[in-house]
């Protein structure tokens, strides 16, 4: 897990230049086709990339963006209406019979799809009508990370060609160096507090809330630690009643309008106690761990964060006496129905 997590740059790299003039082809047609409605459907961490999609998606073009749960399809077979919806599916292997499903369904209701894939020639690929390759290679890593990582410079890059945005395209090209920059950044300070808890919040807002779920996920499958993502916003829609004295939260706070909203709650969990670890901002008594300095454009830090987050966890699971490429009751392909 972490040498792939490592070569994430590359992958990112590869992924732009092969992918350029495709993703502009597509970028063209979303234009000409001006759709009401964005659907995404995506399994683990897909769906987490599915949901910093979203926020990418309704804040640069301006479209609503849902998540499309596959078992309508898959389990209930019930028919829908898509006439001149985009429907994005997101996967790794192109091959998890609910996903084709629902890719299947999409196309026969008049749906555009397309495909964010990491195998190009997968029987999802045959379904779609455009498939935007994520070129991160073979992945023998059961808990993903360059494909994750991939898979979100690959929204970046479809967002930025179908809205034509100067500096979300530039913020793009910077992307693999600063990828490098950030793995070697040190989060070891958050291993100790970490290495004996039983249960955490990770929390999130806006384009950081996709990445607090991966991170959630990560703590997971590598740690066999209970991580729970939320939204700085949610967290205290009843969440909040759990934390006492100690608890650990791990917080992500990029630089852009949602961070008032997060400080908010990183001053609630110190009111309780809490023990506060963040990424993206010095707050005082909290745990804060270094970042690259703020993005011209934060669409691409929370991409930063995740990447620092993999060489960490791996430390962590590690420490805790796991190993993170062996997670327990795991298979790189999840055929759910």
């Amino acid at each position: 897990m972490l040498t792939e997590a490592e070569s994430a740059a590359d992958a990112v790299s590869r992924q732009l230049q092969s992918n350029e003039a495709l993703v502009s082809k597509i970028g063209e047609r979303l234009r000409d086709r001006e759709p009401r409605l964005v659907l995404s459907c995506a399994r683990g961490s897909s769906d987490h990339a599915a949901t910093f999609g979203k926020y990418l998606i309704e804040r640069y073009a301006g479209v609503p963006t849902v998540s499309f749960a596959p078992s309508i399809s898959s389990v209930y077979a019930a028919r829908q209406r898509m006439r001149g919806d985009v429907f994005i599916v997101l996967s790794q292997s192109g091959r998890s019979p609910d996903l084709l499903s629902a890719a299947q369904s999409a196309a026969e209701a008049g749906a555009c799809v397309i495909a964010i894939v990491n195998t190009a020639d997968s029987p999802l690929a045959d379904i779609a009508d455009q498939v935007i390759p994520v070129h991160a290679g073979t992945e023998r890593s059961v808990a993903a990370t360059k494909s994750y990582i991939a898979t979100l410079a690959a929204l970046v890059h479809l967002v930025a060609k179908w809205t034509q945005d100067t500096s979300l395209g530039g913020a793009l090209d910077t992307l693999p160096d600063r990828l490098r920059d950030a793995w070697r950044l040190d989060w070891s300070a958050a291993v100790p507090l970490l290495v004996d808890a039983n249960n955490l919040f990770v929390v999130g807002r806006g384009l950081g809330f996709g990445i607090a779920q991966e991170a959630a996920l990560k703590f997971k499958e590598t740690c066999r630690l209970h991580a729970e993502a939320y939204s700085a916003a949610e967290v205290r829609h009843g969440p909040m009643a759990i934390v006492q004295a100690g608890f650990p939260v791990f917080v992500f706070t990029q630089n852009d309008e949602t961070r008032d909203s997060v400080a908010s709650a990183i001053r609630e969990f110190r009111r309780l106690d809490a023990r506060v670890i963040v990424a993206g901002k010095e707050y005082e008594n909290v745990t804060n761990l270094p970042v690259l300095d703020p993005a011209a454009v934060p669409a691409i830090e929370p991409i930063l964060f995740v990447q620092t987050f993999y060489r960490m966890i791996d430390a962590l699971a590690k420490a805790r006496r796991c190993d993170p490429d062996h997670p327990p009751h795991l298979r790189k392909v999840t055929e759910t129905r």
